[in-house]
């Protein structure tokens, strides 16, 4: 008696159907890697729903452009630094802390934040200004501000440092290196910011 092969094989059971959170989930994943793989311009509605193993309307029933479901995407997923680091002096916090800046920046949503950083033109980069204020730079400029007012109370800052010319000038550093050089920190870049930049931006007079 001669057995077919495909009798041997065991059916397989059709996928569960996602819904809700699990599908939309799903989706914000698959927008991250694609746009971390092709870039804001790559990227389609059609290449995230086949990445997200769903049909178009899926999404569109949910955000009804590109940028809308980007802008969810990001906002969603870039990951945060939650606390200042505390390592006793003003330079070893601020380097820990740009590191760690640049770690997310590295993630694989910060990836894809760089993509629309890289390749959105003014109209688009307008759209996505809260996410990357609201996500990346507020939370940023909130852990330098515990940062340089810890080194005051340390009598390593200058109490007039506190101010927001000096708490924004790390992430607008930053930005400007990514967005208009289109290239990125090195590991010595970082260290020499801080000492020839903040510190003495920090120091007190005199010192």
């Amino acid at each position: 008696m001669v057995t077919s092969r495909w009798a041997a094989e065991p059916a397989r059971a059709p996928s569960p159907r996602r819904r809700g959170a699990v599908l939309e989930r799903a989706i914000l994943d698959a927008t991250l890697e694609q746009l971390g793989e092709v870039g804001w311009k790559g990227l389609t509605m059609e290449g995230v729903a086949a990445g997200a193993q769903t049909g178009k309307a899926a999404l569109y029933r949910r955000w009804p452009s590109k940028t809308d479901l980007v802008a969810d995407a990001l906002r969603s997923g870039l990951p945060r630094v939650e606390t200042a680091p505390d390592l006793g002096s003003v330079r070893e916090d601020l380097l820990t802390l740009c590191l760690q800046v640049r770690r997310i920046m590295f993630s694989a949503p910060g990836a894809a934040l760089r993509a629309v950083i890289h390749e959105c033109d003014q109209m688009q980069a307008e759209r996505f200004q809260d996410v990357i204020v609201g996500g990346v730079v507020k939370p940023t400029v909130e852990l330098l501000r515990e940062v340089v007012v810890r080194g005051i109370e340390r009598g390593e800052v200058r109490p007039d440092a506190a101010n927001g010319y000096v708490f924004d000038a790390i992430p607008a550093m930053m930005m400007y290196r990514s967005k208009v050089c289109a290239s990125e920190w090195s590991d010595q870049e970082l260290e020499e910011m801080i000492d020839q930049l903040m510190l003495p931006l920090l120091r007190p007079h005199g010192r």
